[in-house]
This record gives C-alpha cells, sequence and structure tokens, in this order.
C-alpha cells in the first residue's frame, strides 16, 4: 500500500512526497477495490457534512480536492511539495477553474484557511509533532474536519503480502507514526468530537468537529 495523500508537514523535517504511484488509475484488481473503499468512506463522510466548500491539507496532486469539485464544491488546499501544487492546479485548469492550491506547511495553517470542512487524509502517519498538527487542524475546522490514516498493522502485513518494505517490516517509507484504529480514534477524541468513523480496508477515516 501506498499514500493516498501529500505531504503537509515542514519546520526542518525530512519531507517524503506522497504518492508512489497513480493509485487512483491503477488497474490492479485489489488496489482498485480498495481504494474504491476508501473513496466510498470519503463521499460518505463528506456528505454528511452539508458542507459545500473544503480546505484540504497535504493535497498531493489534488484528487481528493478534484473528486468534491466534480460534485460542485468549492476547494481549496495545500501541500509542501510544489510539483504537487502545480499538477493540483493543472487539475483545476481542465475543469476551467481558478487556481486553488498554494505551498504551506500544515503547521502553519491558521484562520485564513479555515472552513466548514477541512481534510487531512494520508498525512499524519508523517508528521513527527502530532499535538502540533492537531492544533493547527483545530483552527481551520470550522466546525468538520475529516482526517484519515493506515490502520496498523493490516497496512504492513498487506505490504508485506505483496512483498513490500520486507526490511523495514512493511512499513511504507517516511511513516513515522503508527495507530491501530482504536489508537487513532482515542486520539482524535481527545481533541475533537467524533462524528462517524469508517474503517475502509485498510484505512481509518473519522468525520469529527471542533469543540
Amino acid at each position: 500500500m501506498t499514500p493516498a495523500g501529500g505531504s503537509a508537514i515542514g519546520g526542518g523535517y525530512v519531507n517524503v512526497p506522497g504518492n508512489h504511484y497513480d493509485k487512483y488509475n491503477t488497474r490492479n484488481p485489489i488496489a482498485r477495490a480498495l481504494m474504491n473503499g476508501f473513496l466510498g468512506a470519503f463521499d460518505e463522510l463528506t456528505a454528511l457534512t452539508g458542507a459545500r466548500s473544503a480546505y484540504e491539507t497535504g493535497c498531493g496532486e489534488g484528487y481528493l480536492s478534484m473528486r468534491l469539485a466534480d460534485r460542485g464544491w468549492t476547494v481549496r488546499g495545500s501541500d509542501l511539495e510544489a510539483s504537487s501544487v502545480a499538477q493540483a492546479n493543472a487539475q483545476c485548469a481542465e475543469r476551467g477553474l481558478a487556481p486553488a492550491f498554494e505551498v504551506r506547511s500544515l503547521y502553519d495553517l491558521d484562520a485564513g484557511q479555515s472552513g466548514p470542512l477541512a481534510i487531512c487524509c494520508e498525512v499524519l502517519e508523517h508528521v513527527p509533532d502530532t499535538g502540533r498538527a492537531l492544533a493547527a487542524l483545530r483552527r481551520i475546522a470550522a466546525p468538520y474536519l475529516l482526517v484519515s490514516v493506515p490502520r496498523e498493522p493490516i497496512w504492513r502485513i498487506l505490504n508485506l503480502a505483496r512483498g513490500k518494505y520486507v526490511t523495514e517490516l512493511g512499513n511504507t517509507p517516511g511513516h513515522i507514526q503508527h495507530w491501530s484504529s482504536a489508537a487513532f480514534v482515542g486520539l482524535i477524541e481527545r481533541h475533537f468530537e467524533i462524528v462517524e468513523v469508517r474503517r475502509p480496508l485498510p484505512w481509518t477515516m473519522i468525520l469529527c468537529r471542533g469543540r
């Protein structure tokens, strides 16, 4: 498995770019089935908010934001990788939309990026300072936050099953935080009010709101 989001941290830490292959257009039937589960949960939870605009941190190439834009949402976002931001803005151009993405660290998010729904998918596993990251997400979740991370140890087991990252015991490069589903729910509920939890294999996805 590979990350489903982009890069959003910074602060002098080594940054690992988000996508290792084009998972959204993969022809591998197993990978497609897993991604369909992820995207189905994403669609369900974003619809539950009733929002029509979102800000995505760690937007990568913008695929999740564009999925919302294609549903008529207004989207904005950011990523640390300038090349990813350029690709995300190219997707805007293809749809006749103004550029909506900028280079910005998750840690630097403030009220200027706040909105009805903040999205942070497949980012927190890369972040050295989880508390600082969650504080930044609280600043922009007005009121909702949708967040997802790989579900451990299933994530590593699936990597090993396909013969990937064997010397790292299945750990994807750049993943420095690891949570079981229960541990991640426990972390988020200490900072937010949990609305819904989904567990599309092999992720944990949570819709929550600021207290």
